[in-house]
């Protein structure tokens, strides 16, 4: 019974003494899966390296190789890494990073899987390690980013125009510009056509998690159809977020057609409105609005940003996740049907 007793009096400061341990264990079991990786990593750069420097001496040929991964599988059977698809693998993964990469550089703390993501999806060398530092800092799975790589996040992160040089201090607005994209790619709505407003924001609601995915690290979600109370009159922001990482509010507008001018006036009057009511100004970072559309004049943007005194930035987004290079070459509406005015006029001609 004394035991019992004990172990009830416990003392005051025992649960955050607990706590404290068990993060302590936590980070250390961590440690030793990133530790035990980097190994693993390094073993097969060394395999790699071994295979590439006997195939520049000795000229070994793929056949070598099927024998050596055979030979390897048979003497470590308990390992599953040897196949012969691996093999190569490792001879191009040693051929892509020099091995201090691999113990100091972020490639080095993924996993096998997403080494070969990018070496499958990626030639650049200063993109896959774009990306490899992405995947590390956000904690990308393995097919989160193949769908990053697959939609261009490292070219469209930061690419939309905006104000914020104007209205945040230097240090705030490079991180604001983090936060945008230009386009954003909502191909998971399976929209093939123009849709109002309401049902565009509807469809982003009902697919919320991969909306979250394609805004980016550390979006919250805090409300659709806002709605707030100003002097009396009644407004309904379209989508509000917090994003957690930079402590800030991201007001969020949609608009199904071209962008004009007078949609930044609205928006910065939300931004104000949050900016003044919802945000913690000793701990928030200052409020900063997207204006979401299909297709812009970039010159009409530049003047609007410069008229306005939020800080605001105006994307494009599309269902379309054609590459840029592909797109170039398909048609647009407006070419298709000059094309089709100059086939019916050749016609009239030609009767």
């Amino acid at each position: 019974m004394a035991g019992v007793s004990e172990l009830a009096q416990v003392p005051d400061d025992y649960g955050e003494v607990l706590e404290q341990l068990k993060t302590k264990v936590r980070g250390a079991r961590v440690q030793a899966t990133r530790t035990v990786n980097t190994q693993l990593l390094v073993l097969y750069w060394d395999i790699g390296r071994a295979i590439l420097d006997r195939q520049d001496a000795r000229g070994w040929g793929s056949r070598v190789i099927d024998r050596l991964a055979a030979d390897l599988r048979a003497e470590f059977p308990e390992m599953r890494g040897f196949s012969r698809s691996n093999l190569h693998y490792m001879r191009t993964i040693a051929g892509t990073w020099p091995r201090e990469a691999i113990v100091q550089q972020p490639v080095g703390q993924l996993p096998w899987g997403h080494l070969t993501v990018l070496i499958d999806k990626l030639d650049d060398h200063a993109t896959r390690n774009w990306y490899a530092a992405a995947a590390v800092q956000h904690g990308w799975s393995r097919a989160v980013l193949t769908h990053q790589i697959r939609n261009h996040l490292d070219q469209r992160v930061g690419a939309a125009p905006t104000n914020f040089g104007d209205h945040l201090p230097p240090a705030d607005s490079d991180l604001a510009h983090q936060l945008v994209r230009d386009p954003y790619v909502f191909d998971f709505l399976d929209i093939n056509e123009r849709v109002a407003e309401r049902e565009l924001e509807a469809a982003l609601m009902t697919r919320l998690e991969r909306f979250l995915l394609e805004l980016g690290h550390g979006f919250a979600f805090a409300g659709r159809q806002y709605h707030f109370n100003a002097g009396g009159d009644d407004f309904y922001i379209d989508l509000l977020f917090f994003n957690w990482i930079q402590s800030r509010f991201v007001v969020v507008e949609l608009k199904v057609g071209r962008f004009e001018p007078e949609y930044l006036g609205k928006l910065g009057f939300y931004v104000s409105w949050v900016d003044d009511n919802l945000r913690d100004h000793d701990r928030h970072a200052p409020t900063i609005g997207i204006l979401l559309c299909a297709g812009r004049n970039d010159k009409v943007v530049r003047y609007s940003l410069a008229g306005t005194t939020a800080p605001l930035a105006v994307a494009d987004y599309t269902y379309d996740t054609l590459p840029a290079l592909v797109r170039e070459l398909v048609p647009t509406d407006d070419e298709l049907a000059s094309a089709v005015d100059e086939t019916i006029t050749h016609l009239d001609a030609d009767t």
